[in-house]
C-alpha cells in the first residue's frame, strides 16, 4: 500500500514492478545482476480519486505516455531493494505533485514612484556617459 494523503492510497497490485539489468559503468555486476527497476502505473484503471486521473493525464510530463501510464525507471542504487523504494518514492512524489494547486499570477502595474525612479536613475546614468566624451574647446 503506498500512501498519497490520509485518504488515498494505490494499492500494491496496481503498481507493477520489473526488475531489469541496470545500465552504464560497474563492471562485470552491471551485467549479470536484475538491478533496476521499471516501475509501470496504469492511471486509468487505478483506484485513484477521478480528480488525480485528470490531472495525472493532464500532466505534461515525460514520465506520462499517451496510453495514460506512468513509466519509471530506477537504476540509482547498487541494490534492486533501493531501486524499488526510490521508483516507490518518485511515483508517490509525482502524485503528490499534482494535489498542490498553483496560485494564479495577476500581473501588475508599476506604481508612478517607482516609473519615476527608473526614469530619474537612466538620466543620470546617461549624462555620466556623456560626460566621459571628447573634450571641445
Amino acid at each position: 500500500m503506498l500512501k498519497i494523503t490520509q485518504n488515498v492510497s494505490i494499492a500494491d497490485e496496481e503498481i507493477e514492478l520489473i526488475a531489469i539489468r541496470a545500465q552504464g559503468a560497474g563492471g562485470q555486476n552491471v551485467n549479470k545482476v536484475s538491478s533496476a527497476i521499471h516501475l509501470r502505473f496504469d492511471i486509468v484503471t487505478s483506484s485513484l480519486p477521478e480528480v488525480y486521473k485528470e490531472r495525472l493525464l493532464a500532466l505534461n510530463d515525460k514520465r506520462v505516455t499517451k496510453e495514460g501510464i506512468i513509466v519509471i525507471k530506477a537504476q540509482q542504487h547498487r541494490t534492486q531493494e533501493k531501486n524499488r523504494t526510490d521508483a516507490l518514492v518518485r511515483l508517490q512524489e509525482l502524485v503528490k505533485s499534482i494535489t498542490v494547486v498553483q496560485k494564479i499570477r495577476r500581473p501588475t502595474k508599476p506604481t508612478r514612484g517607482s516609473q519615476r525612479r527608473r526614469m530619474d536613475s537612466k538620466t543620470k546614468q546617461s549624462k555620466t556617459k556623456a560626460l566621459r566624451g571628447k573634450v571641445v574647446d
